[in-house]
């Protein structure tokens, strides 16, 4: 199981210079998992800078993975982590999301560089 960062998905549906990387990871979506902080993002940064129709396409697209809700173990863990390393909130629910379900992160946020279960592509 993966857990493709919000970092991946936009860089995936806007054609970005790592499109092509992210591709290879999203190829299977029954096997990644996607937090709810993710559909966020992602909807709000395409609706931004593209239109509703394309953000809402993208949403449907990662509707097709398992979206996880945040839990209250979730919520705990993310404090935690985000107390340990300094993390921003979305991250430190990403990265619980990741250990909650034991996955690995596939992200080009360089606030995972270095962590464990983390792919950084970039």
């Amino acid at each position: 199981m993966l857990l493709v960062d919000s970092s991946g998905w936009i860089e995936f549906f806007t054609e970005g210079p790592l499109s092509a990387e992210y591709s290879k990871y999203l190829k299977d979506l029954e096997k990644i998992v996607t937090p709810t902080i993710v559909l966020y993002e992602v909807y709000k940064k395409i609706k931004k800078e593209r239109t509703e129709e394309d953000a809402l396409f993208a949403v449907s697209l990662i509707n097709r993975t398992s979206v996880i809700q945040l839990s209250e173990s979730i919520a705990l863990l993310a404090a935690d982590l985000s107390l340990k390393y300094s993390l921003p909130m979305a991250d430190a629910i990403v990265y619980a999301t990741a250990l909650e379900e034991n996955c690995k992160v596939v992200t080009s946020d360089t606030h995972f560089k270095g962590f464990d279960r983390v792919v950084l592509v970039i």
